[in-house]
C-alpha cells in the first residue's frame, strides 16, 4: 500500500495571496552543464537583501535563499518547492539528475526536467538572495493534471501527492526506454550518479531519487485470536497521514496511527490456517524507517451534517526532535525537524499557504517572493488553537522530518 494516491497555458494573471549548502558530486558536476542556463531563466530582482545583511558573517556558503513568485494562488506549489529544494538528500539527487540529462541529446522536456532547472537555477545563482520565477514548472504542472489548471486554492498534499508520483513515472519510463534502445545502454549509465537503480543487481524493483529519499516500509501484522498465527504484510509508504485530535501532540497521533485494532463482528479475519473467519487483533509498525519521514496531520475533515469539508484547528504539538521508539522496529530511530508547510486560514477552500524551514541551524519563513530570518519558537504559534473559535489560523499542515545519524 503506498500512502500517496496518484491523484497555462494562457497568459498568468497576477497573483491574489498573499541545512546545508548543496555540496558534494551533484553540485561539483554541475560546472559542466550550467552553459546557456541563464538564457533559459531569468531572475528577478535582490528583493532578499535584507536577509544578507540580517546574518552577515554567519551567511552559509554556498547557500542560496530564493523567494519564488506566485502566478495565481500558487503558494500550495511553493511551500512544498521550498521544503524539498532544502531537503538536502533530494536536492542532491536532483542536481546529479541535472548535470545528465544537459549532456545528453534529445531529452524529452518534462516536470523532472522542470524541477531539475529550477533547483540548479537556484544553486547557480551568482546571487545569494532574490526571488526565481518557476512559470515554466508551474506550467508544466498545469499540464499534466487538470486538477490544477485553474487558479482556485489548491491542496498542497495533493500536489506532494502528484509531484512524487509523477517523479517516479517519469524515472521508471526513462529506464525502460533506456533498457529497450538498441544501444543497449543500461540505467546505471543513463543515470550517471544512481538517480534509480535496480534492487537486485538489474532485477527487482526501480529504486529513484524518490524512493532513496522519502520511501518507507510498513509492516502490517494480523494476529488470529483463535491460532495466534501471525500474518504480516508489507506496504511501502512516502508519507504518513495521521488523524488529528484537540490539544494533543504528534506523538500521540502517530501512536494512535500505530495502536492495536480489534477485528470482530462483521470486520472478522479470515484466518487461512483456521479456515474461517475469526477475530483478530491489527497492528501497524514501520519496518523500514526513511531517510525523510513526511508527516500528514488531517486537518481537513469531511463533514456529513454540512455536506463539505472543514478545517480541524486543533492544537497539535510537534517536537523539533522525534522518537519513533515502539512504533517502529528500530527503537532507537530518531528524527530533526526540518521543515514545516503552514497553512493559513479557516477553511479548505481559501487559505494561503508558507513554509518555516531549517537551513544551517537558522530558521527561515518563506511566503512565496519573501523570504525572511525566523526563530525556532515561531513554530509553536503554528500547533493550532486549543479553542474551536479563535483569531490564529495558521496551522502545521505538513511535517518533514530528517533521520539522525543517516539511513537504515
Amino acid at each position: 500500500m503506498a500512502r500517496t494516491a496518484r491523484l497555462l497555458a494562457a497568459e498568468d494573471p497576477p497573483s491574489v495571496e498573499r541545512s546545508r549548502p548543496a555540496s558534494g558530486s551533484g553540485l561539483r558536476s554541475l560546472a559542466s552543464a550550467a552553459s546557456g542556463l541563464w538564457d533559459r531563466w531569468s531572475v528577478m530582482g535582490s528583493g532578499c537583501s535584507k536577509l544578507e545583511k540580517a546574518l552577515g558573517d554567519q551567511f552559509p556558503e554556498g547557500e542560496r535563499y530564493f523567494g519564488l513568485e506566485n502566478f495565481g494562488n500558487t503558494c500550495y506549489c511553493n511551500s512544498v518547492l521550498q521544503a524539498l529544494y532544502h531537503c538536502t538528500p533530494f536536492r542532491e539527487q536532483l542536481l546529479e539528475y541535472y548535470a545528465t540529462y544537459k549532456n545528453t541529446e534529445d531529452t524529452e522536456d518534462n516536470l523532472l526536467t522542470c524541477l531539475a532547472d529550477l533547483f540548479a537555477q537556484i544553486t547557480l545563482a551568482k546571487k545569494r538572495t532574490g526571488v526565481v520565477a518557476p512559470k515554466r514548472f508551474v506550467q508544466r504542472v498545469r499540464k499534466q493534471n487538470e486538477l490544477f489548471r485553474n487558479y482556485m486554492h489548491q491542496d498542497a498534499h495533493e500536489f506532494w501527492n502528484f509531484l512524487l508520483n509523477e517523479i517516479i513515472d517519469i524515472l521508471e519510463k526513462d529506464c525502460s526506454t533506456a533498457n529497450n534502445s538498441p544501444k543497449n545502454i543500461n540505467s546505471e549509465a543513463v543515470s550517471n550518479g544512481g538517480v534509480y537503480d535496480l534492487a537486485t543487481g538489474g532485477e527487482g524493483p526501480l529504486v529513484t531519487l524518490v524512493h532513496r529519499t522519502f520511501q518507507g516500509i510498513l509492516t502490517n501484522e494480523t494476529k488470529c485470536l483463535m491460532c495466534e498465527t501471525i500474518t504480516a504484510k508489507d506496504e511501502p509508504f512516502f508519507d504518513l497521514s495521521v488523524d488529528v485530535e484537540q490539544n494533543s501532540s504528534l506523538t500521540s497521533c502517530l501512536k494512535n496511527f500505530f495502536s492495536t485494532e480489534i477485528l470482530n463482528g462483521e470486520d472478522k479475519f479470515f484466518c487461512d490456517r483456521c479456515c474461517s473467519l475469526q477475530e483478530a487483533h491489527k497492528r501497524m509498525k514501520i519496518k523500514k524507517a526513511p531517510q525523510i519521514l513526511v508527516i500528514h496531520l488531517k486537518r481537513f475533515k469531511f463533514v456529513e451534517q454540512l455536506s463539505r469539508h472543514k478545517k480541524l484547528s486543533y492544537r497539535v504539538v510537534y517536537p523539533m526532535e522525534l522518537k519513533l521508539g515502539s512504533m517502529c522496529e528500530d527503537v532507537d530511530c530518531e528524527y530533526s525537524l526540518f521543515a514545516v508547510v503552514v497553512h493559513v486560514g479557516s477553511s479548505p477552500n481559501h487559505g494561503h499557504y508558507v513554509s518555516q524551514i531549517k537551513s544551517h541551524d537558522n530558521w527561515f519563513s518563506f511566503d512565496d517572493d519573501t523570504v525572511q530570518i525566523s526563530e525556532e519558537f515561531t513554530l509553536q504559534t503554528f500547533y493550532g488553537s486549543s479553542r474551536e473559535h479563535s483569531g490564529n489560523t495558521d496551522h502545521g499542515y505538513i511535517l518533514f522530518y530528517e533521520r539522525l545519524g543517516g539511513s537504515s
